[in-house]
């Protein structure tokens, strides 16, 4: 998965605007694909990646390794597509026209298991959220969330486990 100008870009580091805007560009598409699958929301996703770009910019000098740019800049995303979520518990929506930026491209039954996924514990839910929504691998995970990889693999097979008795009670009901 790593191309030679990935390799350029995560070792040049990320100190200047323009190697900055290359790691960005590098990795958009990713960031894309988690704020959606967070917030499940195109203008919501777009404006969190746009968010946590920001933030990343200006605690750009915080990153002490170049090579950890992806996970970090992921970490910032996920925390700021959790502050967005906290906002929205907060307010009430005034007309159900704020659908209409939904994303639709994901089938029923992901958008179901999206809806379950909200009420598993939010440490499984980011690990199940980035693995099987947004197919990282198990040491990406647990670089972006800063815990030992025999932790993540223990937090899947736990959301899962809640995952498939809350799909089991669903069905039931």
């Amino acid at each position: 998965m790593f191309s030679a100008e990935m390799t350029k870009v995560t070792l040049a580091g990320v100190g200047t605007e323009a190697q900055f805007s290359d790691a960005v560009r590098l990795h958009r598409e990713l960031l894309y694909g988690i704020a959606c699958s967070y917030l499940r929301n195109r203008s919501d996703a777009l404006e969190a990646v746009q968010e946590a770009i920001c933030r990343a910019w200006i605690k750009r000098t915080t990153l002490k390794d170049p090579n950890a740019f992806k996970s970090w800049i992921i970490r910032i995303l996920i925390y700021v597509c959790i502050d967005e979520q906290r906002r929205r518990k907060r307010t009430v929506p005034l007309e159900d026209k704020d659908l209409a930026g939904q994303v639709t491209d994901i089938g029923h039954g992901r958008l179901e298991m999206l809806l379950v996924l909200e009420r598993i514990k939010p440490k499984y839910r980011h690990v199940l959220l980035l693995k099987y929504y947004n197919d990282l691998t198990i040491p990406d995970i647990a670089a972006i969330l800063q815990k030992p990889e025999g932790t993540v693999k223990t937090w899947q097979h736990k959301g899962l486990k809640q995952l498939r008795a809350m799909m089991e009670e669903e069905e039931r009901a």
